[in-house]
């Protein structure tokens, strides 16, 4: 073993300690936003150069583990980087960095226009380091608990990200979050508790080898309460309901963080625990059903929707369904699809919701009603949300289209009649998703503002150069909408917030070009999966493998 192997694990711990010893730092500097601004984006620069490395070192030497504490293994807590967990820090490093150069540039367009009271940005800068800091330990987690862990780090820091501004609406949707995350967490720590019960642990590795002596009905008990608690915080079908909800009300830098990577920590969590803990689930045709379910309903409330806010929201969970149909198939190519697909749509579902952001800075609000001319307005902005909705609409060669067709093939190759079914409504759901985002193009960027049934108050916005957003009611009181309020003076986008958007932009499409290599490394990953022993015997010793 050469000196470069034995250095490699101390980096498994980086991608969580850093970002909480820039949280630290961070709060600290609180008087200081620029000194906040610098150590945020050193930290999540830093956590992406460490998640290349890792990704580069699992896949050439395998999963890496590093043991915390001085306790005897398998007792400890155990941090393992595998060729998937690797890859999901990657992706969601690099998301993170994004999003924050995105709030940046907000930050400071909003400061120069004296509006710094909306957005708290001392309190911004540690609360989302220590959401990158509870996502990369998701991630890492070798163990049920430690996963647990990772959700509640994600739970607090989150509910402050989502009602930051204090709106009434912020605050509805804040609490409706929370007690949905709530009450996935308490069945999340039920099924911790019964797992310990059954097997004496609640190591990953160590409940691979054990479940299996399980009577057959204690291990469905167990797999169907950590499914349940897991389908609800990645938004699976009938478990979905409240992220539409929930998401939209958000400032624009945390609803796409939120789209982006929140709910494929729940995806991340279910393909690992059925594939290392239930490779022979009985429950596949239950997998296929919610993969079916989420992906239709779904796209059928996309569909309906006449705000882009909630379009996006809804496609959101329509899409989930795609990563569920590859976990369900339980095959390596299926598993492959699935890996891959997430990488894709959590770089193009970030792109979009950055866009929209943008799209309400320009034109003060999202609804479909009021909004038109934007192509003209901006045709920088209306580029960047063609290509991003093309990729997610699955557009060939764009890597939805590559993702997709992995997926569907896995699915062929099965050839079970459920199979067949997913891929049918794989294909549907596909072609509604490019419906309802060419319904958004046509009007919100194609067609004259004029034309828009409601476009009066946006136009005035937009000729006065403002605009600016306060949430309101309707006469009936029932429905969020958005009112612009028209000051004086012109404003263009914000270079920042519209550079951070290209190149998220552009990593999406970076995924097309890099489609062979990285299907191949997702290949390589979901063959370690469904084969569980380079995890097992890279975690634990010879002699407590049992």
């Amino acid at each position: 073993m050469n000196l470069s192997d034995i250095a490699v694990p101390n980096l498994v711990p980086l991608p969580v300690l850093l970002p909480l010893l820039g949280a630290a730092l961070t709060l600290a500097f609180r008087r200081s936003p620029r000194l906040q601004r610098s150590v945020s984006i050193a930290v999540l620069s830093a956590v992406v150069a460490v998640a290349g490395v890792l990704v580069w070192q699992t896949d050439v030497n395998g999963p890496q583990v590093l043991w915390l504490g001085a306790w005897q293994e398998p007792l400890g807590i155990s941090l393992v980087a595998d060729r998937l967990s690797a890859l999901m820090l990657l992706v969601s490093g690099i998301v993170t960095l994004l999003v924050l150069v995105f709030a940046i540039g907000q930050g400071q367009a909003d400061s120069d226009d004296e509006r710094e009271s909306e957005t708290p940005l001392t309190i911004f800068h540690p609360t989302y380091l220590v959401l990158s800091a509870g996502v990369a330990n998701a991630f890492l987690a070798g163990d049920l608990f430690n996963l647990f862990v990772g959700f509640e780090i994600l739970l607090f820091s989150s509910y402050v990200l989502i009602t930051l501004g204090g709106s009434a609406a912020r605050i509805h949707a804040g609490t409706t979050y929370v007690v949905v995350s709530l009450l996935s967490s308490a069945l999340f720590l039920v099924a911790i508790a019964a797992a310990y019960a059954a097997t004496g642990t609640v190591n990953l590795a160590q409940l691979a080898i054990r479940i299996g002596d399980l009577a057959p009905g204690v291990a469905l008990v167990l797999q169907l309460s950590l499914l349940t608690a897991f389908a609800i915080k990645a938004a699976v079908f009938p478990m979905s309901a409240w992220l539409p909800d929930s998401y939209p009300t958000a400032p624009a830098p945390v609803t796409a963080v939120f789209a982006g990577l929140l709910t494929k920590v729940g995806v991340y969590a279910i393909i690992r625990t059925q594939t290392l803990l239930f490779p022979d689930s009985p429950l596949q045709g239950l997998l296929m059903w919610a993969a079916l379910l989420t992906m239709v309903i779904g796209i059928l409330g996309a569909v309906s929707q006449s705000g882009l806010k909630r379009i996006l929201s809804f496609t959101l969970v329509s899409h989930i369904g795609y990563m569920i149909f590859g976990i369900a198939l339980a095959t390596p190519e299926g598993t492959a699809g699935a890996i891959f697909y997430v990488a894709h749509h959590i770089t193009i579902q970030t792109a979009l919701f950055l866009i929209t952001g943008l799209v309400e800075r320009l034109a003060g609000t999202t609804s479909l009603d009021r909004l038109g001319g934007l192509a003209v307005a901006s045709p920088v902005l209306a580029t960047l949300f063609f290509v991003s909705a093309m990729n997610l609409s699955g557009i060939p060669p764009l890597s939805g289209f590559l993702a997709k067709v992995g997926l569907l093939g896995a699915g062929i190759e099965l050839g079970t009649p459920l199979a067949w079914l997913l891929v049918v409504g794989g294909i549907v759901t596909s072609l509604l998703t490019l419906y309802a985002l060419t319904k958004v193009w046509s009007q919100a960027f194609w067609r004259t503002l004029a034309d828009a049934p409601r476009s009066t108050e946006t136009a005035a916005a937009i000729e006065a150069g403002t605009r600016d957003v306060e949430p309101g009611a309707d006469p009936a009181g029932t429905v969020l909408v958005d009112t612009v309020r028209v000051d004086t003076g012109p404003r263009a986008l914000p270079r920042t917030m519209l550079g951070a958007t290209a190149a998220m932009t552009v990593v999406g499409l970076l995924i097309t070009v890099v489609a062979g290599p990285l299907f191949a490394y997702t290949q390589r990953a979901a063959t370690d999966l469904m084969s569980r022993d380079p995890y097992v015997t890279s975690v634990l010793p010879v002699e407590v493998r049992r």
